[in-house]
């Protein structure tokens, strides 16, 4: 499974590339509000673009047909990288069969059930970001919508990638990895938790502390 990490932040994008534990990078409309201003949001998705050979999955910033068509038109000149991101609402498909019919990449958002999935894909989507963390708020089941767009995918042989989005925590990303989403949008807080575990550092001092006492014991002997 590929992990995307969700942020905009360019010193986390430089400090999970340098570790060399993602493959692209999720944005959206408030993750970039917080590191870049309206006049400059094509620089910062640029900056991005850079530091990664993998996807960036930019947002639009409309929700007309035409309008959601131009932006992403404008977008996918930034880098050949770029994925653009579209909410799936009715509109949102008009402007995807569009986009997609110009060989642009689309990413469909915000989507909250198999059926929306499937009509996204329908319409040309690359794929679908289907909102984990989100649809538990209100009482849903995040991941088994994972596991019912899975399924569908699979039986019907649609071929459209899944994003596992809206991840809160390491079971979230674990499980829908288990189920296959083909990708995961990941915040750099939760990557840094499923990096760590304490018996991988408990098991690191032992072996040092291993380590140190046969050198000793060995100088001692000299």
């Amino acid at each position: 499974m590929k992990i995307l990490l969700d942020t905009a932040s360019l010193d986390e994008v430089r400090w999970a590339t340098e570790v060399g534990i993602v493959d692209g990078i999720s944005t959206d409309p408030t993750l970039i509000a917080e590191e870049s201003s309206a006049e400059a949001y094509h620089e910062l998705l640029g900056e991005l673009c850079r530091l990664t050979r993998g996807p960036v999955l930019a947002p639009v910033l409309a929700i007309t047909a035409d309008d959601i068509y131009r932006d992403g038109k404008e977008l996918a000149k930034i880098a050949d990288n770029i994925v653009v991101e579209v909410p799936v609402i009715e509109d949102g498909l008009r402007a995807t069969a569009r986009l997609a019919a110009d060989g642009i990449r689309v990413t469909a958002t915000l989507v909250f059930s198999a059926a929306q999935a499937l009509f996204a894909a329908k319409a040309g989507a690359y794929s679908v970001s289907a909102f984990i963390g989100r649809l538990d708020d209100i009482g849903g089941d995040g991941i088994a919508l994972i596991g019912e767009i899975r399924q569908l995918f699979d039986r019907h042989h649609v071929e459209c990638e899944l994003n596992a989005a809206s991840i809160r925590t390491p079971r979230h990303f674990s499980e829908a990895a288990i189920i296959g989403a083909d990708t995961a949008a990941v915040p750099p807080d939760v990557l840094r938790l499923l990096l760590v575990h304490p018996l991988t550092d408990l098991g690191l001092d032992h072996f040092l502390n291993d380590w140190s006492k046969r050198v000793s014991r060995s100088r001692t002997s000299l």
